[in-house]
């Protein structure tokens, strides 16, 4: 299956939460401010900020089967099957390869380095999908070889419009997507100046809720 089918089962929940669903298995990312979402086999969470670890969202889609995979401060606000782990650390959950790698900031003090809070890179249906979680632009991203990425755009906690092209420009995706707006900080016109940027060096896609 290619990036344009695996696109196609890839939800936004809003602000940084999304539902993807591939092999059989649905995974939910940072579900924050959920109305309606089905069950989640498997949910990552990048880090304990409350609009991205959100235990009451988090109950709402989890079962008594689904794995939690988070970083030790989230781990701590969270119930059930919770795996924990930090960048550079690799599982397979449910027969989904899950990756964490590193998320933070390196010119604000929100997402300190040292705090070890994550991004994730999973693979579903030969698909690698990066979610780059709260970040600025980083040198990891160098290494990172992924087909879609998910990037935040508003600025302020995050990187900018303007930086996460950079980011999508170091990553080389085939196809990123723009997240962290239209909830807390960011508006639909970060989100647009960011596709706009990266016609002609990489597909975009803006989901809509």
């Amino acid at each position: 299956m290619g990036v344009n089918d695996v696109v196609k089962n890839i939800t936004w929940l809003g602000h940084d939460g999304f539902l993807i669903k591939g092999d059989g298995k649905t995974i939910a990312i940072d579900p924050f401010q959920v109305e309606e979402c089905e069950p989640a086999d498997i949910i990552l969470v990048t880090h304990e900020h409350y609009d991205h670890c959100s235990p009451e969202d988090i109950r709402k889609i989890q079962k008594e089967s689904t794995v939690i995979v988070t970083e030790p401060n989230s781990a701590n606000k969270l119930s059930g099957d919770v795996r924990v782990v930090q960048p550079g650390d690799k599982l397979t959950v449910s027969g989904i390869p899950i990756e964490a790698v590193p998320s933070y900031n390196t010119n604000k003090a929100f997402h300190p380095k040292q705090n070890a809070w994550l991004g994730f890179i999973v693979t579903v249906e030969g698909v690698r999908i990066y979610h780059a979680g709260d970040t600025d632009l980083i040198p990891e991203m160098n290494s990172f070889d992924v087909d879609i990425a998910l990037l935040p755009v508003s600025g302020t906690y995050v990187m900018t419009a303007e930086e996460a092209v950079e980011a999508a420009k170091t990553i080389k995706p085939k196809l990123a997507i723009p997240m962290h707006y239209n909830s807390i900080v960011g508006s639909t016109d970060d989100a647009r100046r960011f596709c706009d940027a990266l016609k002609g060096t990489c597909e975009t896609v803006m989901l809509s809720l």
